[in-house]
């Protein structure tokens, strides 16, 4: 019987029996990739025989392992050789930082001059809880309420807006760094005082009034029958035409504080003109 060519007949004899090695089935090996590795570097040496002991350590190069997981860092052990110096950025003590901070306090007196740009904007807000039995004092006008601002000055919540808007468009510290309430002078002070003050300052520092935008936000009592002698008044201490000064004045729809009557606040936008 004839027996046809088999690729298996490696593995089956002639006889078609099996192979059998230490009671075991011999399976097929596969063949070895060819050595990539090798041939690059073989590749190198063609392209660059002059340069043979580069290309040898190009294929060292390619043939080491490369890890593919972080290995473990090494502990430190002590030695002798000098510690290297920390990193940490070093702050400076509690006693340093307060005497740096008083050196460098500033003062009204001692400010630098702004830059003489042609026009400067400065914003002020302002806030006072009402309580019951204070004078409400609006614009430097006494406004009937069964309620006034609780506050060291006589809390005109206007003026005192009006001052920050000023000082905050000239750079300088705001009202509460300049009129602490920690200083008994200021012990139910007429809030006309803070606003001469700012507006000498604005002239020292070669500027005029452009013009004044201020809304006061409360509840209660309606502004509408004391708005224009509010703003008359207003225009006096800023020595100010009335076309240039605006006065408006809003509820808080029952919200929060504001709307509740337990407080009243102000915001005003100056903007300042060089002279």
């Amino acid at each position: 019987m004839l027996v046809s060519p088999s690729p298996y007949r490696e593995y089956f004899g002639a006889s078609g029996a099996h192979k059998k090695t230490a009671g075991f089935l011999s399976i097929p090996q596969p063949k070895k990739p060819p050595n990539k590795t090798a041939k690059l570097a073989r590749s190198l040496r063609a392209i660059s025989p002059r340069d043979d002991a580069m290309a040898t350590a190009s294929s060292l190069f390619l043939a080491s392992p490369v890890a593919t997981a972080p290995t473990a860092r090494a502990r430190s052990t002590p030695s002798a050789s000098p510690a290297r110096p920390s990193l940490r950025l070093r702050r400076p003590s509690t006693l340093a930082a307060a005497a740096v901070q008083a050196e460098h306090q500033p003062a009204v007196a001692a400010a630098p001059k702004p830059p003489a740009l042609p026009f400067r904007v400065g914003h002020g807000f302002d806030l006072h809880r009402l309580e019951p039995g204070l004078s409400l004092i609006i614009g430097g006008i006494d406004i009937p309420h069964d309620r006034g601002c609780d506050a060291h000055s006589d809390g005109d919540v206007l003026l005192h807006c009006v001052v920050d808007a000023i000082l905050g468009a000239l750079g300088l510290p705001d009202i509460g760094q300049i009129f602490p309430d920690s200083d008994p002078r200021w012990k139910g002070a007429d809030s006309s005082v803070f606003m001469r003050e700012a507006v000498k300052l604005m002239h020292e520092a070669g500027y005029e009034l452009g013009n004044l935008d201020a809304t006061l936000i409360l509840q209660k009592p309606k502004i509408s029958p004391f708005k224009e002698t509010i703003r008359s008044n207003l225009c006096d201490l800023l020595g100010a035409d009335p076309s240039v000064v605006n006065l408006k004045a809003k509820t808080h729809e029952k919200v929060d504080s504001l709307g509740e009557n337990r407080s009243i606040a102000a915001h005003t936008v100056v903007l300042l003109m060089r002279k």
